[in-house]
């Protein structure tokens, strides 16, 4: 009995996924791309399934060949199906820090070298192919994209540069996009027969592009903020992203005609870049996992399916189709190769992008592979009712068979061609570091199998080979080892940034996993530490200190708040940045205290002494700033900031306890039953723990007040009043309080804190109990110097008309003003406070804070660093 209808379109479709699952151990044996292996998989089964309805010897078959070469897949369906998944997968995984650095290159070799290619083809084949013009560059577009798939995996295989994998993985994402809309542009023309208006394609591919990117955006976050209104819910979660691809892209593609693709890898990019700080780490896992096998039966299938339309689309080619097929592909290498070697230098030359080396412009050249979506556009050319018969043969043979000597003679010479250039060789750094690595790790690996072989019982003879083994390998890493003299001080220091940044990366992942931690605040931190690690790769020292500082300043956001209270007395928005920052500052002193014992317990053995004392005074500056920054915030907020604390530890402690639980049901030592019942406990007692501190910006605002010197003598019930009138103000390291020559408007009095006014003659700091701009804001003059804080900083502040108000009303303040400016003048600059005296003991800024707060790049770290310039590349 035949199997018909959807039964066949399923039973095809899983014959194929076992055929595909054989592609790929056989493509690795046999050192093959696997796009190149399926792509012969389905030229062999389209061309065997048209050949067994051809014989009448096999009518036993014809069931099945009829599935194959009628799948119920049109142009319009593999691009509906197939595209929004690949897209948002080939987003999703792209570090996009990273790619950031690349953003000109990438736009340049997805948007110009599309173009670019569209018109050398079309105008290569014009003199040749006896048709019109439109039609030429119609074929032009459609060969235009590149295929990332084939090109990425076998850089993967054998373990290219990830730059190179990375430009190629960012052209991908846009050129899909670019070739569409320059596809669909030609098709109208060559349809309606009508002439193509440049202006007006011009401007609708702009809206397009630029419509898709803000639907794009739009549509990641909301989807990052429905599932942060989820909760814990994983599978809630991932159905969420999974939906996402395919709601964006049509939305975008029919309803509002902008770019589907663009708007889909936008939307991939938006998750790709918020979404560590979004999901749970183990449920961020899960989703790339699942979206790499979703991707892996997409790309496979697609791959297959459109191969074994090859032999429909080749019917009826002549000797002189080849001829064309020559010259379009030809045309195409030198369109790729003119944007590459003669664009590229330009945008090096300019500062744009980085410089992009020659082995790198070869291989990016020669792996301009096309594809499924050339396939998939070409059919939909021949499936168009309108598009003229002769027109349809050109297209599909021409676009067929460039495809094809793509795939077979640039997709099977690719490999050796990297090997050839060197690319798959280890950078200069991670060379000399592999040794190093090697030489201590297989040491530990030594002992440990010592341990473990007197533990187990191996025989001596045994334990004595595999000994002697390890000891050989030992030596000849420690011979071979050149780690101190490969690499200069600087490169081994920018070595240790990066990995005490890609460390802080991980612990915040790791500390992510408790419950009850702010979104937002953690996203924040894995920002800024994937900014500090991008910083470092790129700029060395400089990068990385130029990132730990952005952190540490407020936010753009924490600073409209602050306007917002002081001009509206509206408290709201900065108790709510006010708490998370609290929160955000607490995290990062721990963190940097756990980043102090790696550096001393771990990278001291690979790096060396001296390199781990360097860096390891630049992470105890960053504690020591964080510390008073917390040190201020807790001086007025002693409650609140033992609350936070006791909610953070008793989180890990319920984590620590959870795992323990799991830890004995892993071992058996619980049944199932009763380690559920453990662990709904531990979730009772966290979701006690599940409610938001309540967090009061005037707490003890009176007492503040009370207890600064320039409103000594002032009755009660003056303070009481002033209180709900006076606005607070959080200073950050560096920040400008007031500019030379310009009025006050606002005087500040220092609860907390560290500022620097900057005469022409002398500097002048100030400290807490202080008033800054008061004689200004009396005499009515302009100021005469900069002042600037030098700590984090707590000042309450009111506007100057209501503090000359307030004087006429109490003379006292006048008075008190003259006493504080002759107790300056007579004390030493030593004596500033940061924190208000506190019987015996006063808080003085340290000077390493300071230093860090205040010394421009060249000189924010230690001086045994040398006084070498930022180099300009990573």
């Amino acid at each position: 009995m035949a199997v018909t209808g959807l039964a066949a379109v399923l039973l095809a479709i899983a014959v194929l996924l076992v055929i595909v699952s054989a592609v790929q151990p056989i493509a690795r044996r046999l050192e093959l791309s696997e796009t190149v292996l399926l792509a012969v998989v389905g030229i062999l089964l389209g061309g065997s399934a048209d050949l067994v309805l051809r014989s009448s010897y096999t009518d036993l078959f014809n069931g099945a060949a009829e599935t194959l070469l009628d799948f119920p897949l049109n142009s319009e369906a593999f691009l509906l199906i197939f595209l929004p998944a690949l897209v948002f997968q080939g987003a999703l995984a792209i570090d996009v820090r990273r790619l950031a650095h690349e953003t000109a290159t990438v736009l340049l070799l997805a948007v110009v070298a599309v173009v670019v290619s569209t018109a050398t083809i079309g105008l290569a084949l014009f003199p040749f192919a006896s048709l019109p013009l439109s039609v030429c560059l119609l074929l032009g577009s459609i060969v235009a994209t590149t295929d990332p798939s084939a090109v990425a995996g076998i850089f993967r295989d054998i373990g290219a540069t990830s730059r190179l994998t990375r430009l190629v993985e960012g052209e991908a994402l846009l050129n899909d996009a670019a070739a569409i809309s320059i596809f669909s542009i030609l098709l109208t023309a060559v349809t309606s027969h009508h002439p193509i208006a440049p202006g007006a394609a011009l401007m609708d591919f702009t809206l397009a592009f630029s419509g898709a990117l803000v639907m794009g955006v739009l549509f990641g976050r909301l989807t990052l903020l429905l599932i942060t209104m989820l909760g814990a819910a994983p599978a809630a979660e991932i159905t969420l992203t999974v939906a996402l691809p395919y709601i964006v892209y049509i939305v975008c593609d029919e309803f509002l005609g902008f770019s589907g693709v663009v708007a889909t890898a936008t939307a991939g990019l938006t998750l790709s870049v918020y979404g560590p700080s979004t999901f749970r780490p183990q449920t961020w896992r899960f989703l790339n996992e699942l979206w790499q096998q979703l991707v892996f039966w997409a790309g496979s299938l697609v791959f297959v399916l459109a191969s074994m339309l090859v032999p429909r689309l080749l019917v009826g080619m002549t000797r002189w189709d080849c001829v064309l097929i020559l010259i379009a592909t030809g045309a195409g290498l030198l369109a790729r190769g003119a944007v590459v070697f003669g664009l590229l230098p330009v945008l090096a030359a300019t500062r744009l992008s980085p410089p992009v080396p020659n082995p790198f412009k070869v291989t990016m050249v020669w792996g301009g592979l096309r594809g499924a979506i050339t396939l998939a556009l070409a059919l939909a050319v021949t499936e168009n009712e309108h598009v003229a018969t002769p027109v349809a043969h050109f297209i599909g043979i021409i676009a067929t068979g460039f495809v094809l000597i793509t795939l077979f003679v640039n997709g099977t010479t690719l490999r050796y061609l990297v090997v050839f250039l060197k690319l798959d060789q280890l950078s200069p750094i991670d060379q000399a570091l592999r040794h190093q690595v090697l030489g201590i790790g297989l040491g530990e690996v030594r002992d440990r199998t010592h341990e473990m072989a007197e533990e187990l019982g191996f025989s001596r003879a045994v334990a004595g080979n595999v000994m002697s083994m390890l000891d050989r390998r030992v030596a000849e890493e420690e011979q071979a080892n050149t780690f101190d003299t490969a690499l200069a001080d600087r490169q081994r220091v920018t070595l240790a940034l990066i990995v005490v940044a890609n460390k802080e990366r991980s612990i915040l992942l790791d500390l992510f996993r408790i419950q009850g931690l702010s979104r937002p605040v953690m996203e924040t931190l894995l920002r800024s530490a994937e900014a500090m690690v991008d910083g470092a790769r790129l700029e060395g020292r400089f990068g990385y200190v130029r990132a730990l500082r952005r952190r540490l300043r407020p936010s753009m956001r924490f600073r409209l708040a602050q306007v917002i209270h002081h001009r509206f007395h509206f408290d709201q928005p900065l108790m709510s940045c006010m708490t998370e920052r609290f929160e955000m500052l607490m995290i990062s002193y721990f963190v940097s205290l756990s980043l102090i014992r790696f550096m001393r317990t771990r990278m001291e053995a690979t790096l060396g002494s001296r390199i781990s004392e360097i860096v390891g005074e630049v992470l105890e500056r960053q504690r020591k700033l964080l510390n008073e920054a917390l040190q201020t915030l807790r001086l007025h907020y002693h409650g609140y900031s033992e609350a936070l604390e006791s909610r953070l530890l008793q989180q890990v402690a319920l984590r620590l306890e959870g795992e323990e639980y799991d830890a004995l049901m892993s071992e058996s030592l619980i049944s199932e039953e009763l380690h559920r019942e453990l662990s709904r406990d531990v979730e009772r007692r966290r979701g006690q723990l599940d409610f938001k501190l309540t967090f009061n910006i005037k707490a003890g605002i009176e007492a503040r007040l009370r207890s600064l010197p320039v409103f000594h003598g002032l009755p009660d019930e003056a303070l009481h009043a002033l209180a709900p009138q006076m606005s607070i103000h959080f200073t950050s390291p560096g920040e400008r309080l007031y500019h030379r020559g310009r009025k006050v408007r606002i005087v500040y009095f220092i609860s907390a804190g560290v500022t620097e006014t900057h005469y022409a003659e002398h500097d002048v700091r100030f400290g807490a109990g202080d008033v800054l701009g008061a004689d200004e804001a009396l005499s009515g003059e302009r100021v005469h110097a900069v002042s600037r804080s030098l700590q984090f900083g707590h000042f309450d502040h009111m506007s100057a008309r209501r503090f000359r108000r307030l004087v006429a009303e109490y003379p006292v303040i006048q008075h008190n003003l003259a006493e504080l400016a002759r107790a300056r003048e007579t004390s030493e600059r030593s004596e500033v406070q940061l924190v208000p005296t506190d019987g015996d003991n006063t808080v003085a800024p340290s000077d390493e804070a300071i230093a860090l707060a205040t010394a421009s790049l060249s000189d924010a770290l230690p001086a045994t660093m040398g006084q070498d310039s930022p180099p300009s590349g990573g």
